[in-house]
């Protein structure tokens, strides 16, 4: 009998394989703001998916992590890291039953997921003066993209609130503010960095 690990393992894997479009783009938190970035260090790739993020810092000279739980998504990503002659560890991984260790990486990615009893786990994992980009979908969103769950959606300011005893860098969520047609919406993103 398939256990809820396994059926959720399927269908991620079963998302992943059928991806055939153009590799994805990094996180536009990652994307936009890569000068930030330390020039060596750890970094870790928190349910990776595809790994668009692992490749960008990996680009930028990092030592880099990828963990999701889906094997499809690894077997993509090491297929790019491979063309594009990069080092990647991958790990199939469960984070919600294995999260990071404490201080254990400079760097950490988050896109497009969020489980609220791993953010201390995230907190954690990150060393002193270590940074986390993190860009994820927002309860108040404009179009009909991302999870309709709101245990997956972010409520006003949250993921400010989620770090806010570290000294914030970047934060950006416009929600349904003016023009909705334009801008950022339907996520938040921050960089913040442990103090």
């Amino acid at each position: 009998m398939a256990t809820l690990n396994d059926k959720i393992k399927k269908k991620w894997d079963e998302n992943y394989d059928s991806c055939l479009s153009n590799y994805p783009s990094p996180a536009e938190v990652l994307r936009l703001n890569q000068h930030l970035l330390p020039k060596q260090g750890t970094a870790l790739d928190l349910a990776c998916g595809r790994g668009a993020n692992a490749i960008c810092l990996a680009e930028n000279g990092l030592s880099v992590s990828a963990w999701d739980i889906s094997i499809s998504a690894l077997k993509h990503l090491s297929s790019e890291a491979l063309k594009k002659n990069l080092k990647i560890k991958f790990e199939s991984r469960d984070i919600s039953k294995k999260p990071p260790a404490s201080d254990s990486f400079n760097v950490i990615t988050v896109s497009h997921f969020l489980d609220r009893e791993l953010i201390d786990d995230i907190k954690n994992a990150i060393k002193k003066n270590g940074l986390v980009f993190y860009q994820t979908f927002i309860i108040n969103k404009v179009n009909d993209v991302g999870p309709n769950n709101p245990d997956y959606l972010l409520e006003k300011n949250e993921l400010l609130d989620l770090f806010n005893d570290w000294n914030t860098i970047y934060y950006r969520e416009e929600g349904t503010t003016g023009k909705i047609d334009e801008g950022f919406r339907d996520q938040a993103m921050l960089i913040a960095q442990k103090l």
